[in-house]
């Protein structure tokens, strides 16, 4: 996928989550206070608290796509790990605020405190529709996730996915209030919050782990190895050093050529090199090969 195909996907995404966010964000909010829901209510906190980080979201994607310049020639693609840390900040701290909001609740509806009755059917089908949204919103998103390998779309895929389980949550516990078990609405609330704690913990530690440079390690070195090994001339390769910036990786390669060579024909196989990993890895931006002569008695060990 060419890089601008790959932006109009990463903002068909952002838009349609921002979009349905927005709508659910409402309504669920509405109907969880005039249908007397704390779970919808606290599935509606979470919907605007989506709204919220989507917005900045969307600020981080646009400089993502900025073209290189002089002070980042590889362009300014970790603004997306930037904005997928934005979003886990926000996921965690939404969760809290839901969780301590159930718990209150259900501390009042066990010690017979309140006037809280249960929520409506109107309530109760909010809850369902919003399940039957995400599940099409998470499906849609995961897969330009999968075909961008955008970090901030795979992060907003997630939480879509986080939102059915907490749907589906608060859809039992509205289902079950109902009926009669008046604690398993806001008790449902409190199981929302914790969906939503675990997945912007989720975030949080696999955009840091990005910002940190973090590389595959052994599976990409072996691979490197490999590739680099069946080219012609390459007698060993001394060291692989790798290095990400967003969805793209660097990597810095010392190899070893026979000594009996020209310096022409070293040149030309640390091109062949290049050229072999950057058409083999498709998340490869640039290849920095140094190559230098191998002794004859290394040669024979």
């Amino acid at each position: 996928m060419d890089n601008e195909q790959r932006i109009k996907q990463t903002n068909l995404s952002v838009s349609l989550g921002l979009g349905a966010n927005i709508i659910l964000a409402l309504v669920k909010s509405i109907v969880g206070i005039l249908g007397s829901s704390p779970a919808l209510l606290a599935d509606g906190i979470n919907s605007t608290s989506d709204v919220v980080y989507y917005l900045v979201v969307s600020v981080f994607v646009r400089a993502a796509n900025k073209p290189a310049d002089d002070e980042h020639p590889f362009g300014h693609t970790q603004y997306e790990s930037v904005g997928a840390l934005v979003v886990g900040a926000f996921v965690i701290t939404t969760a809290l605020t839901i969780f301590w909001n159930a718990i209150d609740t259900l501390l009042q509806v066990l010690q017979g405190k309140g006037d809280f009755n249960g929520g409506s059917q109107l309530a109760l089908y909010v809850a369902l529709g919003t399940v039957l949204i995400k599940i099409a919103l998470f499906l849609i998103t995961a897969r330009i996730g999968k075909r961008t390998n955008n970090e901030t779309v795979i992060a907003l895929a997630s939480d879509h996915r986080n939102d059915i389980l907490a749907a589906s949550a608060a859809t039992l516990g509205i289902f079950m209030g109902r009926l009669g078990y008046l604690w398993m609405d806001p008790a449902a609330g409190g199981l929302v919050a914790f969906f939503i704690l675990r997945t912007g913990i989720s975030i949080v530690r696999e955009s840091t782990a990005a910002l940190m440079d973090t590389v595959p390690g052994k599976p990409l070195n072996d691979k490197v190895t490999a590739l680099v090994g069946a080219v012609p001339g390459v007698q060993e390769v001394d060291s692989i050093l790798a290095h990400r910036f967003g969805q793209y990786y660097i990597i810095n390669l010392t190899i070893s050529v026979s000594d009996q060579i020209s310096v022409h024909d070293g040149d030309l196989i640390a091109s062949q090199v290049e050229k072999t990993l950057l058409d083999s890895l498709p998340d490869l931006r640039s290849v920095h090969v140094h190559y230098h002569p191998r002794a004859q008695f290394r040669a024979e060990l």
